[in-house]
């Protein structure tokens, strides 16, 4: 079952306010008489204003009020893609038998079935039987039905003709019970005053807020020292946007054996001998087609009788789940035929699991940089807080500061420090397998995979990833398609206790084009600015480099060096490149007076820079591409005869 039924969302931990009041007295309702009050029941809002919680909340009351309850929890795009998986193999009629018998059905983000013509069909024939059988429909938008652009008339009249209620914004009260309520789940304890003045900065949804209470756990935790009132605002910042790391997401896990268990657990009232023998002649079928039998023959054993053939259907379509997973397997890897985890109808997240790393093996996953290592930073004032974070994550990868999200300007260190951190796990954790790519190659690399008909394929090799890496993840703005496929490999990694590292060149609120539901994930764990290096910085970087340049770093060379204002430390990089060339292309060292020499001339034009110094690598170093040469100097040609002469 998904970990949205788990009891993790309750009513009792609902905050209830003015902005939800009708929302949550509705649900109540439905929770307490599925499919007699409010059906379908309609639930809109903003992306983290708790419309999960508020139907998982539903699902768990029924199921505590009615044991037997029959529940199914999907998100829209889950029934999409499930139904298009149905129609390529042909096994439509599976699709209709897996929600036939279903008592409540709750569906999440129902508006991306925009435009979905055949899927909103399959969901208008789903409702007319549901309805027909007295059975409860709950949905989830972001907006109201009569706002989800391109949707089917007659599925439209249907969304609206049961109770539409929508969720809103949290005010003050509410803002700080919430922060309350999260401290007490999560142990945390600040000083008199804290969630006081953190429940007055303008969050916009409950998300923002837990985000921002982890974050202030985070620099109590990485500070040593507890955080002040005053302090709140300093490190949230006005307008601050952080939200809740321990977030569940709908599990993108989507097998047909959801549910299995509550169908084992369906008991009657009167006991049926042949049962026994019904489910015995199973038992003994399946076993000689070679798969595990264990939750068939433990039913067997209970003192009354449960629903034989619906246990035994459930049985079959998780059976014919794994054979699918292992035809597809079996073509990455032959050797996996007959593997234990394809036999085992209890098992088919275990399966799963085994056909992405087979993917992943034959496909190898993107790996950091060997050269960019934790041992090569500098720790100042400008990069301390993330290398602490950074410490923090290798300690426990997927528990701590998930997901880790730096930004900062060009030529700080982002991607230095995210390749650092997926060297440092492959280190320390040889089992963990470590993807590591820009969204660039990301998104390139999901346009051939649809070309190429592969996107199965693509999507497996990196859900098989412990640790997913993306580089400037600001390229993804605009980019509808991509960061649908982003936010479900994001939930499959964090779901499975995978760490998430990104680097943009800005915060999360900053980057326009981003889809709020990634927006608020990005933003869920640990969000750590990275600044340009200070004076102190620059100066243990200059004396490093010098000294495996093989160059003495004398006080005075250092510090003159270390005097020149940069904006990143990749722009030092390019100065002591300079610097080193001309000492060597003056076949001497690099000496105080070559580092003023070299330094005033730079100050002035680049005309005046030693022509034995414009090498191509040289120039490539400093510059970072060869148009930003034309642009500085766009009398190239003429500049270089005339330092020749």
């Amino acid at each position: 079952m998904s970990t949205m039924l788990d009891g993790g969302y309750r009513f009792e931990t609902f905050v209830i306010g003015a902005s939800n009041r009708l929302a949550a007295s509705a649900a109540r309702a439905v929770a307490e008489a599925p499919g007699t009050a409010y059906n379908p029941l309609f639930v809109y809002g903003g992306s983290g204003f708790g419309k999960t919680h508020l139907v998982a909340a539903i699902a768990y009351q029924a199921r505590q009020a009615q044991p037997d309850l029959r529940v199914e929890f999907s998100t829209g795009e889950e029934v999409a893609e499930r139904l298009h998986r149905a129609i390529a193999t042909g096994q439509q009629a599976e699709f209709a038998r897996r929600y036939q018998d279903i008592d409540l059905l709750l569906l999440d983000d129902v508006q991306f079935l925009t435009g979905q013509r055949e899927t909103q069909t399959e969901l208008l024939r789903l409702f007319n039987m549901m309805q027909g059988k007295g059975r409860q429909v709950v949905m989830t938008s972001d907006r109201p039905p009569a706002e989800i652009p391109d949707v089917d008339q007659r599925l439209l009249s249907r969304l609206s003709g049961g109770l539409i209620v929508d969720v809103g914004a949290p005010d003050y009260e509410m803002r700080l019970a919430i922060l309350r309520n999260a401290c007490i789940e999560r142990t945390l304890e600040f000083g008199d005053g804290v969630l006081e003045e953190t429940a007055r900065l303008p969050f916009g949804n409950v998300r923002e807020l837990k985000g921002a209470l982890n974050r202030l756990s985070a620099f109590q935790h990485l500070d040593g020292a507890a955080i002040a009132p005053h302090d709140v605002r300093a490190v949230l910042g006005e307008g601050a946007s952080v939200v809740d790391v321990h977030a569940t997401h709908p599990s993108d896990t989507g097998t047909e054996y959801e549910g299995f268990l509550a169908d084992v657990l369906h008991e009657v009232e009167t006991r049926v001998e042949p049962w026994r023998v019904h489910l015995g002649e199973a038992c003994t079928f399946w076993r000689n087609e070679g798969y595990v039998t264990a939750v068939l023959e433990r039913a067997m054993q209970w003192p009354t009788a449960p629903d034989v053939n619906g246990l035994l259907a459930t049985y079959a379509a998780a059976v014919e789940h794994l054979r699918n997973l292992e035809v597809q397997a079996l073509a990455v890897d032959p050797s996996l035929r007959g593997h234990p985890s394809f036999r085992n109808p209890e098992s088919i997240a275990e399966a799963q699991t085994l056909l992405d790393r087979a993917i992943a093996s034959a496909l190898p996953l993107p790996q950091p940089q060997p050269t960019l290592t934790r041992s090569a930073l500098e720790s100042g004032s400008a990069n301390q807080f993330a290398l602490k974070a950074f410490d923090a994550v290798l300690e426990h990868p997927g528990q701590r500061y998930n997901p880790l999200y730096l930004h900062g300007p060009s030529g700080v260190g982002k991607t230095h420090l995210a390749h650092a951190l997926g060297n440092a796990v492959r280190a320390a954790w040889p089992r963990k397998a470590v993807a590591c790519l820009t969204a660039a190659t990301f998104v390139e690399e999901l346009v051939a995979a649809m070309q190429e008909g592969g996107v199965e394929r693509w999507r497996s090799r990196y859900r098989a990833a412990d640790v997913f890496i993306l580089d400037d993840v600001h390229h993804l703005a605009d980019k509808e398609r991509t960061q649908d496929e982003l936010f479900h490999l994001f939930n499959h990694v964090y779901d499975r206790g995978g760490q998430i590292v990104l680097t943009s060149d800005r915060a999360p609120r900053e980057i326009s084009g981003l889809a709020d539901r990634l927006r608020s994930r990005f933003e869920g764990g640990l969000v750590a600015a990275l600044q340009p290096p200070d004076r102190a910085l620059r100066e243990r970087l200059v004396h490093r480099w010098l000294l495996e340049a093989g160059q003495e770093p004398t006080q005075q060379i250092v510090s003159t060096i270390a005097d020149r204002d940069v904006g990143s430390a990749r722009e030092l990089v390019g100065l002591m490149t300079r610097l080193l060339a001309a000492a060597e292309l003056s076949d001497r060292p690099l000496t105080l007076d070559l580092v003023q020499r070299e330094l005033g001339i730079l100050r002035q034009t680049p005309t005046a820079f030693p022509m034995g110094a414009l090498t191509a690598g040289v120039i490539d170093d400093f510059y970072l591409d060869r148009e930003k040469i034309l642009w500085d100097w766009p009398e190239l040609a003429g500049r270089l005869i005339e330092e020749y002469r």
